[in-house]
């Protein structure tokens, strides 16, 4: 698509890496200002015009609000409403797996802080998207060009 990726990882703090190192999971507190330095860099992109794909576990509804809204939506429990920063127009794209497909996939990666161990605490956190939400569900279960294939469609045809 030629658009610009983000990989949500690469913005975590350190301590949050360390946590998860340890195999401890984050909480609502670790996440928040991760997520708001993330709206912070969808809306710089959105602001220039440039489509961005981020890869992120917003894995809970008041995460994607973050992502969406910034900061504010934590409070009012809202995306921004329009204005002078109206609310990202945002695709959410739920990749969908059985426990044990996701566990394969992460005993390949090499060098990420994000432990095995930790996998069913984002089980146990996961909110998966659902109405109102602006979301597609992708099977992991596809293979890689079929899951491509329905993201493109899905952001094609707006």
């Amino acid at each position: 698509l030629g658009w610009k990726f983000y990989d949500a990882d690469d913005y975590h703090p350190l301590e949050n890496k360390k946590k998860m190192e340890e195999g401890i999971p984050l909480n609502d507190e670790d996440r928040i200002p991760w997520l708001c330095a993330l709206h912070d860099i969808l809306r710089r992109e959105d602001t220039s015009r440039q489509d961005t794909i981020l890869a992120c576990s917003a894995l809970k509804k008041m995460y994607r609000r973050v992502l969406i809204g910034g900061a504010s939506a934590i409070e009012s429990n809202q995306p921004e409403q329009p204005g002078e920063n109206p609310a990202l127009k945002i695709l959410f794209v739920h990749l969908d797996g059985p426990k044990d497909i996701i566990a394969g996939r992460l005993e390949k990666r090499r060098g990420h802080f994000m432990p095995l161990e930790l996998l069913q605490s984002q089980f146990d956190t996961l909110e998966p998207p659902s109405a109102p939400e602006n979301f597609i569900t992708v099977s992991l279960e596809k293979s890689l060009p079929e899951i491509l294939l329905q993201i493109e469609s899905a952001i094609l045809q707006g």
